[in-house]
């Protein structure tokens, strides 16, 4: 080969080698990166012993391992805390993680720590995306604020580190249970349910893409002093509820609905449920530690025992986040798991009226028959429930606000619901 010809040879070399470095590599995790630059190399090294004039693939081999190991610890040096971000920051409507929360009473695991930065050294990038800034953090990773540079726009990637909690065969089950779940929960469609872009792995991290919603969670709503007020209660709720029928209909069963996973903006008028999907990429990790997937206080009998559940056991969750957001107060406080396990199973939720006695029954029932116990007497269409949320803020605005002295007769006679007679979580 002429020696004008070694160098073409040379500078196509280093171009590839560039091109894997630049546009392959960061798209692995970091072993693997490495495995694939080492074979890379040893083929380079392997061509110019063997081929006569085959330097430039020596060339390209040295080329293609410093471009790694100076792409690897430039990110390292260059990682950087954010800054303190107010804890009314815009929110991000990702996919979280179900979370047990020791306390029993759990928050929003997007919202920053207050008073401070919730981000130490976070990547500089995944996959093809710039990280902006940690905005939180859920049980097995953190929530980045990225900027997607092909389109151009701002997107949530929550992050699971799935090295840290598995390992060997069931490291390549979870993987592939996180892609699944991923693509799954990616193909709903439905202006409630916060929109999903893309997944992947880099930095040993699982990653899930997804829609940037600027507003803030229902969980600072569901306190005494933060109520909502009760027409617009009823009506997210009932969007939730749509939301949810939506995804059952497509075979997806949420598994965490509760306020920290429903996101709105109330200037814009939106309300996003977030985590679709993603609750069940940790449950190989939850039960063999031990634990129950889901956020206890929330969880219908039937996931509490650990059965096989269906949309039934979203819309049992949905109405306890209900109950929640009319009267500040969860239907079960146990002051431990056992006992919270125990009254979840076996003690009807009260009369939501015990707390609120302005409320109408006709509320008073929706909120009961969601709540009920056994899923065959349970609500069983989200779309039912919401019309019946409907059917009451409808009667609420033709009679007024409910008088402190309890409901109206003419008003309670008026409200008809999908099933008969339903019983306050009976047991029977």
């Amino acid at each position: 080969m002429s020696g004008g010809a070694q160098w073409a040879a040379a500078a196509v070399a280093l171009l590839f080698a560039g091109g894997i470095v630049v546009g392959l590599l960061p798209r692995l995790n970091e072993r693997t990166s490495w495995l694939v630059a080492g074979l890379l190399a040893a083929l380079g090294f392997g061509l110019a012993l063997a081929l006569p004039g085959a330097a430039w693939a020596a060339v390209a081999a040295v080329a293609l391992m410093f471009g790694q190991l100076g792409r690897l610890v430039g990110a390292s040096e260059t990682r950087a805390p954010a800054p303190p971000r107010a804890s009314r920051l815009d929110s991000v409507a990702a996919s979280g993680l179900a979370s047990v929360s020791p306390s029993l009473a759990p928050t929003s695991e997007l919202a920053p720590a207050a008073g401070g930065p919730v981000t130490r050294n976070p990547p500089t990038t995944l996959g093809r995306y710039r990280i902006e800034a940690q905005i939180g953090r859920g049980s097995m990773g953190a929530v980045y604020l990225g900027h997607d540079p092909q389109i151009g726009r701002q997107v949530a990637i929550k992050t699971l580190a799935l090295s840290r909690e598995f390992s060997g065969d069931k490291l390549v089950e979870a993987r592939a249970r996180f892609f699944r779940e991923a693509e799954t929960a990616g193909r709903l469609q439905h202006p409630d349910i916060v929109t999903i872009f893309d997944a992947g792995e880099a930095h040993d991290l699982a990653y899930i893409a997804m829609e940037f919603i600027k507003g803030h969670d229902l969980q600072m709503h569901a306190q005494p002093n933060r109520l909502l007020p009760l027409p617009q209660a009823l009506e997210i709720v009932a969007r939730v509820a749509e939301a949810l029928a939506h995804a059952h209909s497509q075979g997806v069963v949420h598994r965490d609905i509760k306020p920290a996973n429903v996101m709105i903006d109330t200037d814009a008028g939106l309300v996003k449920v977030m985590d679709f999907g993603v609750a069940r990429i940790t449950d190989a990790s939850r039960t063999r530690t031990g634990l129950v997937l889901g956020t206890p206080s929330y969880m219908s009998p039937e996931q509490m025992a650990g059965r096989s559940v269906d949309g039934r056991s979203d819309l049992y969750s949905l109405g306890v986040m209900l109950f929640q957001l009319l009267t500040g107060h969860l239907p079960h406080t146990g002051d431990s798991m056992a006992r919270l396990m125990f009254q979840i199973a076996n003690e009807p939720a009260p009369d939501v009226r015990s707390l609120r006695p302005e409320l109408p029954e006709a509320l008073a029932n929706v909120v009961a028959l969601a709540v009920e116990k056994r899923p065959e007497v349970r609500y069983a269409d989200g779309r039912q429930m919401a019309a019946d949320l409907r059917a009451v803020a409808a009667q609420l605005g033709a009679a007024g606000p409910p008088a402190d002295a309890g409901p109206r007769d003419d008003f309670e006679k008026t409200v008809t619901f999908s099933r008969p007679d339903p019983r306050h979580n009976s047991g029977s």
